[in-house]
């Protein structure tokens, strides 16, 4: 299910038939985290750039 005010946004998704990486944006602080699931177990953590400083991408309200 998808509404409008959901907070995060999925942007990336690779995934095969029991495992994955998605990359999902905070809408209001604009971190990206990746979250990496293989079959019944996952986990996430902030998407860091190479100097260890969390990935932030501009967000636009519309």
């Amino acid at each position: 299910m998808k509404k409008d005010d959901d907070r995060f946004i999925k942007t990336y998704k690779q995934a095969s038939f029991s495992e994955g990486i998605e990359i999902w944006v905070d809408k209001e602080t604009g971190v990206n985290y990746i979250y990496k699931y293989s079959g019944y177990s996952g986990g996430i953590t902030p998407l860091l750039d190479r100097d260890g400083k969390p990935v932030v991408t501009a967000v636009f309200e519309k």
